[in-house]
């Protein structure tokens, strides 16, 4: 073999060498940097968690006062089943389930009570009308009460109240 060809075959070998270096700490930095995006997320995955965790807390003490206050009759049951409703369709459950079925009395009368108008919005109705509505409100609670206050008692046990806040006393 001629010189020539020797040489040419060196160099390609000592190309071929520094490429396959070159690949490999590509490799090894992408390996890095997986491993660094799977513990990132792994973090995220955990604060997230962690804020679900204090934020049904939250609801659940807010849930948790609101159906001791209707239960032991210091809160309306219209406005105590508007709130309950609302906070309970935000609190993330562990399992998929029916509220409409499990607290069947707070969601009728929350269906009787959701497009009812409040605070300045009442302003706008005539006396005639917000008397009608209130009526209807008043008769809707009355008719649901005890179911209501067997949702109430089922609300108590399921949703457990921050340290602290269940020595809260209604007057």
């Amino acid at each position: 073999m001629s010189t020539a060809v020797i040489v040419a075959l060196c160099l390609g070998a000592i190309i071929i060498a520094g490429l396959a270096f070159y690949a490999g700490q590509l490799l090894y930095k992408l390996s890095a940097q997986k491993k660094l995006i799977a513990k990132k997320q792994a973090e995220q995955k955990q604060k997230l968690a962690a804020s679900r965790l204090k934020r049904n807390a939250k609801l659940a003490d807010s849930i948790h006062l609101i159906a001791r206050a209707m239960k032991e009759e210091q809160c309306e049951f219209s406005e105590g089943c508007l709130r309950v409703w609302v906070l309970m369709s935000q609190y993330g459950f562990e399992d998929e389930r029916d509220l409409t079925i499990q607290y069947s009395g707070i969601y009728k009368m929350y269906q009787v009570v959701k497009e009812m108008p409040t605070h300045d919005a009442r302003k706008k109705y005539s006396k005639k009308e917000i008397f009608k509505q209130d009526t209807a409100r008043w008769r809707a609670e009355e008719s649901y009460s005890d179911e209501i206050k067997a949702d109430c008692v089922k609300i108590i046990s399921e949703f457990k109240a921050a340290p602290g806040s269940e020595n809260v006393v209604f007057n």
